[in-house]
């Protein structure tokens, strides 16, 4: 008896770890889409609120909290490049109230 319940273990063991390791790739590949769209969503309103408030020459001071908390999350989920020169050209704006 003990020999078969070893002769399964070894068996299935191998079969439940590849399971598990497809499952975490495949969970993987989800939260990497889940990732890139919402940096992607969060590209365009980083640039409508640049194209918006640089026009207006001033921002106000709520807008300009969530562009930064925007642009943060942004900037964790990897992005960079031109948004951060968008950035900086928002932070020099006037604050209004």
């Amino acid at each position: 008896m003990g020999q078969f319940l070893m002769q399964t273990y070894t068996i299935a063991l191998p079969i439940l770890l590849g399971y598990i390791v497809w499952l975490l790739k495949r969970q993987k590949k989800d939260r990497d889409a889940n990732g890139k769209g919402t940096m992607l969503l969060l590209r365009v309103q980083l640039i409508e609120y640049h194209d918006r408030y640089m026009k207006e020459g001033h921002i106000p001071s709520y807008a300009l909290e969530n562009f930064i908390e925007m642009y943060e999350a942004y900037h964790d989920l990897g992005g960079n490049g031109m948004v951060t020169e968008m950035y900086k050209e928002v932070l020099e704006l006037e604050i209004r109230k």
